[in-house]
C-alpha cells in the first residue's frame, strides 16, 4: 500500500497539488482520473519520486520515503515498475535488451540468469516471437507490452503506468488494460494507472482517485462513479463518453 498524506506541488507560483490525501491499495488497479492539468501525472510523478513535493508525506507501507537515506531509497526503487506514456523504449537495442536492462543496472546476474528472466517477461505478455526485434519494428500497442515486460522485470512491489492507452486503438487499449490487471492481480502489486480514458475506468477501475485543478474532489469505484453527485466529475464524465462517441467510426 502507498499512502499520500496532505501533499502540496507547485511550480513557481502555479499550485499544481493542493493538499491531496489518498491510499493506493494493495493488489489492485488504482487509477488516478481527471482532465488535462487537473494534476493527475504530477501525482503519479511525485509517488513514484519523479517529483520532489513542497508539504506533505508519502508513505511505502510503513515507510516514510522522505526519511530515507540514499542507499535505503535506492532499494525501495528496485521494488518499482514504471510504463512511460510513449513506452520509452532505447531504439538501439532489442526488445529483449530493452526488458533486461534493470536487470543490468541493478543486479549481478549473469547474463544467462538475465536474458531467462527478460524471456519470461516477455512471454508473460505475449510477446517472445519479438524478442531480437527493435522497437521501431513493432506496432504501438507491441512496444507498450514491451515496456510493461520491463516495468516487471524486477517483480515489483509498486507499478506505476502513465497513460498506458495514449496513442492506442480501442482494441488495443482494452488488451492493455486487461494485462496490467491481470499483472496486478497476479503479483500483488499496488498498480497505480494516470488516465483519462473512461473505458479503462469501467473497465477496470477498482480504485478510483479523481482529481480537478489539484485537489481531490472524489474517490471511488468504477461501481459508484456513475452516481456521483459531484459537479466535477460529472462533467468529466460527460465529456469523456462524448469525446469518446465522436470517435468511434460512423
Amino acid at each position: 500500500m502507498i499512502s499520500v498524506e496532505h501533499i502540496y506541488k507547485a511550480f513557481g507560483e502555479q499550485l499544481v497539488l493542493d493538499n491531496v490525501s489518498v491510499e493506493f491499495e494493495e493488489g489492485k488497479t488504482n487509477l488516478i482520473i481527471g482532465a488535462s492539468g487537473s494534476g493527475k501525472t504530477v501525482l503519479l510523478k511525485a509517488v513514484a519520486g519523479l517529483h520532489s513535493i513542497d508539504e506533505g508525506n508519502i508513505f511505502y507501507d510503513d515507510t516514510e520515503i522522505s526519511t530515507l537515506g540514499s542507499k535505503q531509497r535506492k532499494e525501495v526503487y528496485k521494488q518499482m515498475g514504471m510504463l512511460f506514456q510513449g513506452a520509452a523504449l532505447f531504439d538501439f537495442a532489442t526488445a529483449r535488451e530493452n526488458v533486461r536492462f534493470p536487470l543490468d543496472f541493478f543486479t549481478d546476474w549473469s547474463l544467462a540468469e538475465r536474458n531467462e528472466r527478460a524471456d519470461f517477461c516477455l512471454e508473460r505478455v505475449n510477446l517472445i516471437e519479438a524478442c531480437d526485434k527493435y522497437p521501431s519494428e513493432l506496432s504501438g500497442g507491441m512496444q507498450k507490452r514491451v515496456g510493461i515486460a520491463r516495468a516487471i522485470v524486477m517483480n515489483p512491489r509498486y507499478l506505476f503506468c502513465d497513460e498506458p492507452n495514449s496513442g492506442l486503438d480501442p482494441q488495443t487499449a482494452i488488451l492493455i488494460d486487461h494485462l496490467i490487471s491481470d499483472l496486478t492481480h497476479e503479483y500483488n502489486m499496488t498498480t497505480i494507472i494516470n488516465t483519462h480514458d473512461m473505458n479503462s475506468v469501467m473497465a477496470i477501475g477498482e480504485k478510483l482517485v479523481f482529481l480537478h485543478q489539484g485537489k481531490k474532489e472524489w474517490e471511488g469505484c468504477k461501481n459508484t462513479v456513475l452516481q456521483s453527485d459531484n459537479e466535477y466529475l460529472n462533467h468529466f464524465v460527460f465529456a469523456s463518453e462524448m469525446a469518446r462517441l465522436l470517435k468511434e467510426p460512423r
